[in-house]
């Protein structure tokens, strides 16, 4: 397909919005990109306090090693030498402590260590522990996009245990409780729930960190900057700062968006990266199938997160090259969201980002704290900086909680924090365009995958869906869903025989 002069608008400069724009300006499409928020990124994005660069939300990757999925694609894309990633501790890239009894749980990086650990924290289940592990793999090689290979299209293609749900995948290996939640650890990564996350997310967020856990060196910013970079040098637009107020529909095309600026924009295709019920926000709802609509707004949407931000006194503390996951009790992992206002949080995410010189003591620290939306809920209709001081009120309450929280791990935090800031599900909502702030798109169910999948093409012939909402989320599972949205308008064969040339050592 010859694509030299065709145009394409993207709806949103978040993650997939911009690894789509990137991978078309490669293939030779003429691409603008418009997000409504100032700064591009949605999750790459850091802002400053007091001279300090914050991430928002991509702390910790994977799959950037020698072969990795992430190292293939920015590879094609021309950008892998401007992303400086330091390697998590190869001992130990996640931390799981449980208060009750004391454990501390490392995780390895690489499958023979990660196995082997878990195998000395419980030798009876070796065996088990061996099978677990050589099943989760299995999984993650029938996912062919993962492995970059044409996926295919159907989940009938999968075999029985790809869609169990997670919890009854983990426990088919062993009854032992205690072993059941450490093998859940990273749940609150994607959301899980025991009984209806399908067990496929489970399987290849595990694999992704276990097999190259890594943080970006500077700040997530540079990866949104970067793919920008893309799509401007291949004679391409990104605006911030002016969204898409407009979709305009046509006998089942859109024919232009208009934007905030009241300027209107006209091109062959279109991509929204946004949620699709901030999509249909924007068009003539008449002219989108109701069915359609309903069914994608009736589909729940993950939990939220409160995040806390510390600015810490110099040397003062340790930086930590790994992810901290603290709770309670093992039963609570897979409880982090049920809580009341006496038992929040139930766990805590923690991460001292690496600085540009990698010092051993850390600037910053992030706390993550799983918070559903109807915690703020009487707060939906206000805007930033302008919620009330009930709303300031209750973000001091939820920092002095969570502070306290940290002190029960590390005695003496509090004298070393110089500032504090904080951002509750609201802050999501509105700077991210993510319904209820959720914090991994819509919810997978096990039980129904057609109620729960949404396609990359649409009700449009030629606008399409990408972003985390579609398949996957994250770091991992945005980029793979931007492969498949580009490969609708350039063929899925014809862009991974690109990718996998690149990652080859062929320039195509």
């Amino acid at each position: 397909m010859a694509t030299e002069s065709r145009t394409v608008i993207i709806i949103g400069g978040g993650i997939g919005g911009l690894f789509c724009g990137a991978i078309l300006s490669r293939e030779g499409w003429r691409v603008k990109i418009f997000e409504r928020h100032t700064k591009i990124g949605g999750g790459l994005h850091q802002f400053v306090r007091r001279g300090v660069a914050f991430e928002t939300g991509m702390h910790v990757m994977g799959a950037f090693h020698d072969g990795g999925v992430l190292n293939r694609i920015c590879s094609y894309l021309g950008i892998l030498d401007k992303l400086p990633v330091l390697p998590a501790d190869e001992g130990g890239f996640d931390l799981f402590h449980v208060r009750c009894d004391g454990k501390k749980y490392f995780m390895p990086r690489g499958y023979d260590r990660f196995t082997a650990s878990l195998c000395a924290h419980f030798p009876e289940e070796t065996d088990n522990i061996r099978r677990y592990m050589e099943a989760l793999y299995g999984i993650c090689r029938e996912v062919r996009l993962y492995n970059m290979e044409n996926p295919g299209i159907s989940f009938r293609e999968f075999s029985d245990d790809f869609m169990r749900s997670v919890g009854d995948f983990i426990d088919s290996f062993t009854g032992n409780e205690r072993l059941r939640h450490v093998m859940a650890y990273c749940n609150p990564l994607y959301a899980g729930d025991r009984y209806t996350t399908p067990v496929y997310i489970h399987a290849l967020i595990s694999k992704f960190y276990i097999e190259g856990a890594c943080r970006f060196v500077g700040g997530s910013q540079r990866m949104a900057d970067a793919l920008a970079d893309v799509v401007r040098r291949a004679g391409g637009e990104v605006h911030a700062g002016c969204g898409v107020t407009h979709v305009g529909i046509e006998d089942r095309l859109a024919t232009h968006v208009v934007t905030a600026d009241g300027a209107r924009h006209r091109a062959d295709c279109y991509i929204s990266s946004i949620h699709p019920s901030a999509f249909f926000s924007l068009v003539d709802t008449s002219k989108i199938q109701r069915s359609y609509r309903q069914r994608i707004d009736a589909i729940p949407n993950t939990y939220s997160a409160y995040t806390l931000y510390l600015i810490l006194k110099p040397g003062a503390f340790p930086f930590f090259n790994y992810t901290y996951y603290y709770q309670d009790d093992y039963r609570e992992t897979w409880e982090h969201h049920l809580y009341t206002e006496e038992t929040w949080p139930r766990g805590l995410m923690i991460i001292t980002p690496p600085a540009t010189d990698c010092d051993r003591f850390a600037e910053k620290l992030i706390v993550n704290c799983i918070m559903n939306f109807d915690t703020v809920r009487r707060w939906e209709h206000t805007v930033s900086g302008k919620r009330g001081a009930d709303y300031e009120a209750f973000k001091r309450r939820c920092e002095e909680k969570v502070i306290r929280r940290l002190e029960e791990i590390f005695p003496g935090i509090r004298a070393c924090i110089r500032n504090t800031y904080s951002a509750s599900p609201l802050t999501i909502r509105d700077f991210c365009n993510q319904k209820e702030g959720a914090m991994y798109g819509v919810r997978k169910d096990c039980r129904n995958m057609a109620l729960s999948h949404i396609s990359v093409r649409t009700k449009l012939r030629n606008l399409f869906f990408t972003g985390q909402n579609i398949n996957l989320h994250g770091i991992l599972g945005v980029p793979l869903t931007a492969i498949s949205t580009c490969a609708e308008l350039v063929g899925m064969d014809h862009l991974l025989d690109r990718i996998n040339a690149h990652a080859n050592g062929r320039n195509t």
